[in-house]
Formats: structure tokens, sequence, C-alpha cells
């Protein structure tokens, strides 16, 4: 009883510095046999979300900021993008089993005195410059590490400012967070990086969860919606499922880990009016390229299939408008309508 009791204690210390906020988001990384790797990832928002999905082929010119000198490329890749309000992109998986994914983060600071000058680009555009040009985690890691970019985005949602860091890996499973700390930017590599919250950055979230992985998950977890109470739990899970290359049962292992660590629709404290709930999910199987939707007010869960897409350059842009099919299930690559492309708000 004591020791118990002094396990308690600490977790108290421990939760007051994380209070209640109403930004939240999970990703939590599957590896399975034969090379098979899912990202599932939660949106957690105080409100809905709109979020279509677009797949944009290789070879189109782009501009990652409307300020002047921004950065400019054209794509290698096509890529698959989740895009909010249809003018930021939140996520995505390229034609060669890349991720990308942006999580929420307080402590983000993206500028200091030494980034004025340099070529900006737009957290509208950021997720794209990174899929478009790279094949693998390391190559983003190299793109990344000369920092010769300074970030900036619009407001979005009554005035929320997108404070933001990332989680890359590729198809052999080389991952990356990376995150700006006060202007610097932090990248944290490694092999299956399993897990990305939200807040404290993820030296201090590693921290949290080699705590709880002494205390031993079967013994007892963290069970808040809390960002490192959702780290901690999908670790462990995703560490503990059973290993397959079937990827279908695969998408349903790390279907139920982002059940899981998914903040209930609509959950309401009285005391804290901005908390946030999870408002749709995705799954990533970097292996079979294939990228799964799934909305929580909507009956299913729909696909991608990056395989059956033409990504050839001069290939129209196509769209799905998530809004108006909220019935699909299942694969929904032919239903994809052509598109213009979204517009950036930078």
């Amino acid at each position: 009883m004591k020791k118990f009791l002094t396990v308690i204690a600490s977790l108290v210390v421990v939760a007051a510095g994380f209070v209640q906020r109403s930004e939240a988001c999970s990703r939590i990384l599957y590896v399975g046999d034969d090379n098979l790797r899912i990202v599932g990832r939660s949106l957690d928002w105080k409100t809905p979300i709109p979020t279509n999905l677009y797949v944009y082929p290789r070879g189109i010119e782009k501009v990652g900021s409307d300020a002047p000198g921004a950065i400019r490329w054209t794509s290698r890749y096509g890529s698959v993008l989740a895009v909010g309000y249809d003018s930021g992109i939140t996520e995505g998986m390229n034609e060669k089993g890349l991720v990308v994914n942006s999580l929420f983060c307080k402590g983000t600071v993206y500028v200091n005195d030494s980034t004025a000058g340099r070529p900006p680009m737009s957290l509208a555009m950021f997720v794209a410059w990174m899929l478009d040009l790279n094949s693998t985690t390391p190559e983003v890691v190299a793109q990344l590490k000369d920092q010769n970019f300074s970030i900036s985005g619009a407001t979005f949602d009554g005035g929320t400012v997108s404070t933001l860091h990332w989680g890359v890996t590729d198809a052999d499973g080389r991952s990356a967070i990376f995150e700006f700390d006060n202007g610097r930017l932090r990248i944290y590599e490694g092999d299956d990086m399993l897990a990305l919250t939200n807040d404290p950055q993820y030296p201090q979230m590693k921290a949290i969860n080699d705590y709880w992985t002494a205390v031993g998950g079967k013994n007892m977890m963290p069970g808040t919606v809390r960002s490192s109470d959702r780290f901690v739990r999908g670790t462990f899970f995703t560490e503990h499922v059973k290993k397959t290359g079937d990827a279908s049962l695969g998408v349903s292992i790390i279907r139920s880990i982002l059940n899981n660590v998914s903040v209930p629709y609509q959950y309401e404290i009285e005391t804290e009016p901005n908390l946030s709930s999870t408002q749709w999910r995705s799954f990533a199987n970097l292996r079979d390229r294939t990228y799964y939707f799934d909305i929580v007010t909507n009956l299913g869960t729909y696909y991608i299939d990056l395989n059956r897409c033409d990504l050839r350059k001069g290939a129209p842009i196509m769209k799905l408008d998530t809004s108006k099919h909220t019935d699909y299930v299942g694969d929904i690559t032919g239903k994809l309508e052509k598109s213009n492309g979204f517009v950036p708000s930078y």
C-alpha cells in the first residue's frame, strides 16, 4: 500500500503540469510482419474541422507562401492529402510510402531574430513541401536541417494559432519527430518511433512514458484524455498487440488502439469548456499505399488506394468532398472527382 500511494503521489505531481487543453491529436505507429506498417492518427478538436481528401499527381509547380521570396518547387511524387477547411494540409502520404502528420503542440514557437529574412513557408503548404520532394525520412531530415525557411500560418476557427509539431515515418520504419523551440528546429530520429501526441515536447513526453514503462502497463496505466496519458496508452498497446502481415487485420488492430486513445465525441466537463473530442481518424498503410479515413459521425471507414490513382505528370487533381458523401464505405478510389485543387490559406 505504501508503494502504491507513492506511485499515486508521483502521478499527481506529473499531471499537475499538464492542464487539460482544447487542442489534441494522437499518432500511433503499428509495426506488423512482412514490412507492414500503419500510421494511425486521430484529429481532436472542440468543434468539427471540415476535412476533404485530395490526390495530387507529380509534376505540379507549387509555392509555399504568397509572401515575397517564398519557396517554390515542382512535385516529384504524387500523394494523398487531408486538407482542413479546404485551405491547409493536415497530413498526407505519398506514393513512396512516406507519411507526414502535423499535431498540435502548445509550446511551439516558430521564429526568432535569426529566422528573419529566410524564405517564407506557410503551414498550409509545409506538409506538401516534404511529401512532394522526398521518398524517405532521412531525405526529409536533410531538407529540414538547413532550416532555410521561416514558418508562418493564418489563424483559423475564430483566431486559433496553429502551433504544431510533426511526425514522419517512411515505408522502412525510419522515423523522425521535429519541433520548433523558440525558433530553433529540433529533430529526433529513430526506427519505428511509436507515438506522438501533443505537449509537452518530445523529450519530456518520453520521460513521462519511461516512468510508466517502469510501472508496467499490465498493472496500471493513466486513463484520462490528457496528451501524456494518450501517449502512454498508445505506446503500450501498440507494443503488445499481435503482429500480422495481413493488411486488413492490421488496420483493425490500429483502429482499436486509436479508439482507446481517442476522446469520446462531444465529451464535456462543466469546468472545462474547451475540451476537444475526436473528429476523425486516419490510417496510412505505408507498405500497400492505402489511406483510410474515418469521420466519427459517418457510418463507416473508406480508403484511397494510391496504386490505382493516376499520378503521372499532367493527370488531374482528384478530390473527395467528405461532407457530400457521408455513407461511403470501403474502396472509394474510383469515386474521386476531378478538382482544381484547394486554395491555401497563407
